[in-house]
């Protein structure tokens, strides 16, 4: 053999055998609860993409957010959970290093797409460690759907010629993934979509309409909006393929909390409704599915407990991307169990969950896929009363409730050490998503409202043996001292009515009754 010859036929051997990178994509979608996809028992929704890379990649089942989207952001991106890092709602600490950090550290091209809603200026995304950003809710918070208002690469941009902002984010990331197909690459893909409004999509026949039918109904167009995030997701599929990537391509699924607060959907032949903001399951339960052609197991259901901050360690691992050393993360790499093995499973999941931060929880919790302890002693069976409306007694316990209720106070006691006053000085208390910008500062009415003393938690003694601060307490199924529209019409047959009776008695408008609302207007509302 000629040298020549010989040394082009080595050079081939070497390309061919030299280890390819794993490119990852990981996908969050906005308010998006379990019971929405089909593969998952979901009954009301077509989500035919997100059904496929289940049945051919692995379905998670046990997969659990905090209850609201920037508590879980903190903990996806840095992989440690919120009592260690968080700071206040619509921020993450500077101080953090994140996904990003990792993987652009590693040589990996980065791009973040979608949403943001964590603070630290134009300059955030890039301090994360995300070459590239196409983003809403970065510096402010306009429209996000028909004519969005984004920010590209540090450049606002407004659009006005009836745009759909979700369009816009993914065509983005579909040029990212095309300009950098030949180098390995990590996109995150936090969607704007399913959060309300329950708007129109450009696939609904009144996309066009100065105020879409339906639109600001409790259902609205919400099933639209979920067939258009499988049909999104199904072009990032297709453009993977398109670009012989798939088979070097990790593809996670995941939401970001419960479907909103009291959106009806059907789900295993019942009626369920949305628990985004609550500690139920339906406000922390959410979808997973992990795709990966020829390396994960295909077909694989996997009933391990899963968190959000095991993401960030699993798809390290996948990609061979280092954590350094001097990050302690909590999140634990269920990579094997992707594989079919056994892997080292959490066999419970701990939660510390406050959006305004500060130095004690708002719930605190410990839970498997079938009992939950919360810290003040309360324990449920969570697959016989989904709505926690009974607690269980503990002279009463099965051997299996007594040794699940014991696993839990042994994991809340190794949780029991104080907040690092660090984070705690941070706090900003919660005035609730649309009344705060994107760096957490509230305006006009929630301005006011952030600025009064928080209401007194105790009942008059007048009032302990009313009948309606009974009821009160019997709908408040989270024990959160407020009523949201799901736990008030939960015991009422007639839809209809309900909703006329909650919006009555809603004074503030703020989707939820207080004790003082529910009483005080009861006799009216009947």
């Amino acid at each position: 053999m000629r040298l020549p010859t010989l040394f082009l036929a080595l050079s081939s051997l070497a390309a061919f055998a030299a280890p390819t990178k794993t490119n990852v994509v990981f996908i969050l979608i906005d308010d998006f609860g379990y019971e929405c996809v089909t593969a998952n028992g979901g009954e009301s929704y077509r989500t035919p993409v997100m059904d496929k890379l289940a049945a051919t990649g692995v379905r998670l089942e046990q997969v659990h957010a905090q209850p609201l989207c920037t508590p879980t952001r903190a903990a996806l991106m840095t992989g440690i959970i919120n009592k260690h890092n968080y700071t206040h709602f619509g921020h993450l600490d500077p101080k953090q290093q994140t996904f990003g950090n990792f993987f652009k550290a590693a040589g990996y091209a980065t791009c973040i797409t979608g949403k943001w809603q964590l603070s630290n200026g134009l300059e955030g995304p890039g301090h994360f460690g995300f070459d590239e950003n196409c983003l809403w809710q970065l510096v402010r918070r306009p429209g996000r759907y028909r004519n969005a208002g984004l920010e590209i690469n540090g450049k606002e941009v407004d659009y006005s010629k009836n745009e759909y902002g979700p369009d816009i984010v993914n065509d983005y990331a579909l040029d990212f993934i095309t300009r950098k197909k030949d180098q390995p690459f990590f996109l995150y893909y936090p969607m704007m979509l399913t959060h309300a409004p329950y708007d129109a999509t450009p696939d609904s026949p009144d996309y066009l309409k100065p105020k879409s039918e339906e639109g600001n109904k409790k259902i609205g167009h919400f099933p639209d909006m979920v067939a258009y995030t499988d049909k999104l997701i199904g072009k990032v599929i297709a453009k993977l393929e398109e670009l012989k990537l798939r088979e070097n391509t990790l593809v996670v699924i995941m939401g970001d909390n419960g479907t909103g607060s009291g959106t009806p959907s059907r789900f295993k032949g019942r009626d369920v409704t949305g628990g985004k903001g609550s500690s139920l399951i339906w406000g922390t339960h959410v979808p997973g599915i992990a795709n990966w052609p020829g390396q994960l197991a295909s077909g694989k259901v996997c009933a391990d407990m899963i968190e959000a901050a095991d993401m960030l360690p699993t798809i390290c691992d996948a990609a061979h991307v280092s954590i350094p050393t001097d990050v302690k993360v909590d999140g634990r790499s269920f990579l094997p169990q992707l594989h079919g093995e056994k892997g080292n499973p959490k066999d419970a999941l701990y939660v510390w969950y406050n959006p305004s931060g500060g130095a004690s929880a708002k719930f605190e919790f410990a839970h498997d896929a079938h009992y939950k302890l919360y810290a003040d002693g309360r324990f449920f069976d969570t697959v016989a009363d989904d709505r926690e409306k009974t607690p269980l007694k503990e002279a009463d316990l099965s051997d299996e409730a007594k040794a699940a209720h014991a696993k839990f106070k042994t994991l809340l006691a190794a949780h029991q050490s104080p907040r690092d006053e660090y984070f705690v000085k941070q706090t900003e208390r919660f005035g609730g998503e649309t009344g705060e910008n994107a760096d957490g500062v509230k305006k006009g009415k929630a301005a006011k409202k952030a600025a009064a003393p928080p209401p007194k938690a105790t009942t008059p003694k007048a009032a302990e043996t009313d009948p309606k601060v009974a009821r009160f307490k019997e709908r408040d199924a989270d024990h959160d001292g407020k009523i949201t529209y799901e736990e008030f019409q939960d015991s009422i047959p007639d839809k209809k009515a309900a909703k006329e009776r909650f919006e009555a008695r809603d004074a503030n408008h703020d989707g939820s009754l207080t004790l003082e609302e529910f009483v005080g207007n009861t006799a009216k509302a009947k």
